[in-house]
C-alpha cells in the first residue's frame, strides 16, 4: 500500500479519511510593476473577471504614484493580477482562500512540492479522500498550511465545473469532476505571483470587508466585486457557511456611500437587477450596464452570457 506523505501528515491512501511600468488604456493609467504574461488567476473561480477585464480596465481613475489598491473581495483576483499595483491591500473573508495566497507569499516551493503529489495521484478515489479532511477536524488541523493550500487549490481544479462551495458547516461539498488530464496547477505560474507578492508592497488580510477598507483615504481607489445579488435565489454565492443576502449588499452600499464622502474613488460589479439598480441610485453614483459571459455556474442556465452593472462613484472627468 502506497502513502500520500504531508510534512505533519502521513496516511495510507486505501484509508485516507479525508522594473516598473505604466499599464495604458486611453484617457487612464495605472501604475503597475513590470508586465509578465504568467501572472493570472491559479484559481477557477464562480464571478471571475477574466472576461470583464477590458470593460473594468475602462472605468478605472487615474492614480498618482502612492495610491494604494484595495480589493476587499478578491477571490481569484483576476482584477488584482491584471493591474498588478505596487501597493495594494487584497482581503477575503475566505479563510481558506487567502491561506493560498499567503502560502504562495511564503511558501510557494513547499506548495509546488504537496501539488506535485496530489497530481500524480489523482483519481476519482483520491479526490474524494483529499475532500474530506476537512471532516475529521483533529485530522484536518495537524495539516500545515501550505498542505491546507494545496488541498483547496487540487479540489478547485478537480472539481465539477470549478466551483468553490461549502456547506452550512463549512464543509467543501463540490462533486469529482470527470476532466480527463486536469491542470491542476502552473509551477512557473505559482513562482512568478510569489515573487510579485513578495517584491512589492502587498498586504494580505481574512477579515470583513468594511474592516478590509477602514484605512482607506483619498489616495486609494478600491475595487468591490461581492458575492453577486440574485432576483431569483439562483446565482451561485456559497463561497462560506454565512451567505451575503441583502442586509449585506446595503451593508456594502453604506461603505461604499462613506467611502465617497472621504474622497476614495470606488468601483463595483454586481448583477444588474431591479435590486441593485435600486439602492445605487445616488446622486454620486454612476450605474453602467455591462454583459459578462460566465462559465462556472451551479445552474446551466446561469452560465453564457448575462447582464451586470458596474458602479462608479465618480465622473468621468
Amino acid at each position: 500500500m502506497w502513502s500520500v506523505v504531508f510534512p505533519n501528515l502521513e496516511l495510507p491512501v486505501a484509508s485516507l479519511a479525508c522594473g516598473f511600468h505604466f499599464y495604458s488604456i486611453p484617457g487612464y493609467y495605472i501604475s503597475m510593476t513590470e508586465y509578465n504574461p504568467d501572472i493570472k488567476p491559479y484559481l477557477k473561480w464562480a464571478g471571475g473577471k477574466r472576461q470583464l477585464l477590458s470593460e473594468i480596465k475602462r472605468h478605472i481613475p487615474v492614480p498618482a504614484d502612492g495610491y494604494t489598491y484595495y480589493e476587499p473581495f478578491v477571490g481569484a483576483g483576476a482584477v488584482f493580477f491584471a493591474l498588478r499595483p505596487e501597493k495594494a491591500l487584497i482581503n477575503d473573508c475566505n479563510t481558506q482562500l487567502i491561506l493560498t495566497y499567503r502560502v504562495i507569499k511564503e511558501d510557494v516551493e513547499g506548495l509546488i512540492t504537496i501539488l506535485g503529489g496530489h497530481k500524480n495521484h489523482h483519481d476519482e478515489q483520491y479526490y474524494y479522500e483529499i475532500r474530506n479532511l476537512d471532516r475529521d477536524t483533529a485530522t484536518f488541523n495537524r495539516l500545515s498550511g501550505a498542505e491546507k493550500a494545496a488541498r483547496l487549490i487540487y479540489l478547485n481544479k478537480t472539481c465539477y465545473n470549478g466551483l468553490y462551495r461549502v456547506n452550512s458547516r463549512g464543509l467543501f461539498n463540490v462533486p469529482y469532476g470527470k476532466y480527463k488530464n486536469p491542470a491542476v496547477f502552473e509551477e512557473s505560474m505559482l513562482q512568478q505571483i510569489s515573487a510579485y507578492l513578495n517584491s512589492n508592497d502587498i498586504t494580505i488580510t481574512n477579515t470583513d470587508f468594511e474592516d478590509a477598507v477602514s484605512t482607506a483615504d483619498e489616495k486609494s481607489f478600491i475595487y468591490f466585486d461581492p458575492p453577486y445579488h440574485s432576483a431569483d435565489k439562483k446565482n451561485f454565492t456559497g463561497y462560506h457557511a454565512q451567505g451575503f443576502g441583502e442586509d449585506e449588499q446595503i451593508r456594502l452600499r453604506n461603505v461604499i456611500i462613506r467611502m465617497t464622502e472621504r474622497g476614495v474613488k470606488c468601483l463595483l460589479s454586481n448583477s444588474d437587477t431591479g435590486f441593485v439598480r435600486e439602492i445605487y441610485t445616488h446622486k454620486d453614483f454612476d450605474v453602467i450596464p455591462v454583459q459578462a459571459k460566465r462559465a462556472i455556474n451551479s445552474d446551466a442556465a446561469g452560465r453564457g452570457s448575462v447582464g451586470e452593472v458596474l458602479v462608479r462613484n465618480w465622473r468621468s472627468e
